[in-house]
């Protein structure tokens, strides 16, 4: 376990202050302590990170008996978005719920969480202090639109993470096993040597957007979350630093 104050390591003070690019950071042990942390409560657009809230909704609703996990949900033409997820290309007009789940939470399936949020409905979303899931997902956010899909602070996130990691939250074990085929290992995960495709020591999400990159996640002894907002030509320059961080993370934990 991680234990102890930051080390400033070539890692971490390469996350020094860069111009135009906006950070919000938080690493923590597994008790909760803070191994690092810049900007934490800052409150940044992310992408589809918030689909965690979600998703932990759908798993509280299937343990609890509200929900059946083997109902069958169609898709809409008012449910239909591009980018991100396989569902849009797939043939079958109709999947269970949870298998929806585990489109949302492995490769982010914009088409799988607006059916999804139809389902259970935004209003039952619960947001945490700062951070938040304010809508479906749209091929273009209009002037009456919310203006961004979720938004969050890293504070707010490594301590949801490790509340999902403890199962402080109804339907967190569940919400963890969907994660874990999570195939976007691109951000700060991208250090940590795992297979995409078939890894089961980290739990995490994404969000990708113009000029937004998020990635939270968790293991058995650390917690992250790291935001960046910045100009849409720094994105090279972003994900360098969220490597190097995930590089000072891997530093203290047994990856294989």
């Amino acid at each position: 376990m991680i234990t102890g104050p930051p080390r400033q390591s070539t890692e971490w003070t390469m996350i020094g202050v860069v111009d135009e690019i906006l950070w919000s950071i938080s690493v923590r042990n597994a008790d909760g302590s803070v191994r690092y942390e810049r900007d934490p409560h800052r409150v940044l657009s992310t992408a589809s990170v918030g689909k965690l809230f979600l998703l932990l909704e759908v798993a509280r609703q299937i343990d609890d008996g509200r929900l059946d996990p083997r109902e069958r949900l169609r898709r809409t033409e008012a449910d239909r978005v591009a980018d991100s997820g396989l569902w849009q290309h797939l043939a079958v007009d109709e999947l269970c719920v949870e298998d929806l789940a585990v489109l949302v939470a492995a490769v982010s399936d914009n088409l799988a969480t607006n059916v999804l949020l139809r389902k259970v409905g935004l209003a039952a979303v619960q947001p945490l202090q700062h951070s938040a899931l304010h809508d479906r997902v749209r091929d273009e956010r209009l002037p009456e639109h919310e203006p961004r899909l979720s938004s969050g602070s890293a504070d707010d996130l490594s301590r949801f993470m490790l509340g999902l990691r403890h199962q402080v939250y109804p339907g967190s074990r569940r919400l963890l096993a969907w994660m874990r085929n999570n195939t976007d290992l691109s951000m700060v995960a991208a250090a940590f040597g795992l297979d995409p495709l078939a890894h089961t020591g980290l739990a995490n999400k994404t969000g990708t957007d113009v000029g937004v990159r998020a990635d939270v996640g968790v293991t058995d002894d650390v917690a992250y979350a790291v935001i960046a907002n910045f100009p849409a030509d720094r994105t090279h320059e972003v994900l360098d630093h969220m490597r190097a961080i995930g590089a000072a993370i891997r530093r203290e934990l047994p990856f294989a």
